[in-house]
């Protein structure tokens, strides 16, 4: 289990929001879509906007603060695997040196060798379950990011009625090419790290 390979995967599985839909609510009034809009600007009522989700992420403090702590509980286990598995080979080698010095009697070298595949199995055992546990971590770590992502943009669409809110990233990207004006990614991850900073000022 490397915890690279975690990183890596957290990054991949938030890149599966390929395309987020929020659609546009008449209030009975009709919308204009002739605003000119500059960059920087926010993409007038109605427009459609696109998001950057890998620019958002990787500048999201909540993600940042998940991927810390989960990056040293990986690392804690990674180090405690690490030790469990030199204290089996350390065993294994010593009973391979007892067997060829016949320091032990066949007997005892069958219960021994017994006992060191019993504790091999379980070592495996231990092994997969703590990367199931590292995986399932993983996925509520991205679920947790995408919720916040999806609550803060069901909260700004009511004020602003974007007929859709697009998502672009590196590995699937279906914005080929944008009009930066209609880019909101700065906008969102700035109102997403100040609603942050509340939460965490209250815990």
């Amino acid at each position: 289990m490397k915890n690279a390979s975690f990183i890596t995967n957290i990054v991949l599985s938030v890149a599966v929001i390929v395309l987020f839909i929020l659609h546009f609510t008449s209030n009975g009034s009709s919308v204009k879509n002739t605003d000119e809009t500059t960059a920087g600007e926010v993409t007038a009522t109605g427009g459609i906007v696109y998001i950057q989700i890998d620019s958002l992420v990787s500048k999201y403090d909540m993600f940042n603060d998940l991927k810390s702590e989960f990056e040293s509980k990986a690392q804690t286990i990674q180090n405690d695997l690490n030790k469990r598995v030199r204290t089996f080979e350390n065993d294994f080698k010593d009973f391979q040196l007892k067997v060829q010095k016949g320091l032990i009697t066949r007997s005892q070298a069958e219960a021994q060798q017994q006992q060191l595949a019993m504790r091999e199995q379980e070592l495996q055992n231990f092994t997969q379950q703590k990367q199931m546990e590292m995986s399932e971590e993983e996925a509520v770590l991205y679920r947790r990011v995408f919720d916040a992502l999806n609550t803060y943009l069901e909260k700004l669409n009511q004020e602003k009625r974007y007929a859709m809110i697009l998502s672009t990233s590196g590995a699937s990207n279906s914005i080929l090419k944008g009009d930066s004006s209609l880019n909101i990614t700065n906008m969102v991850v700035s109102a997403m790290n100040d609603e942050y900073i509340k939460t965490k000022s209250k815990k």
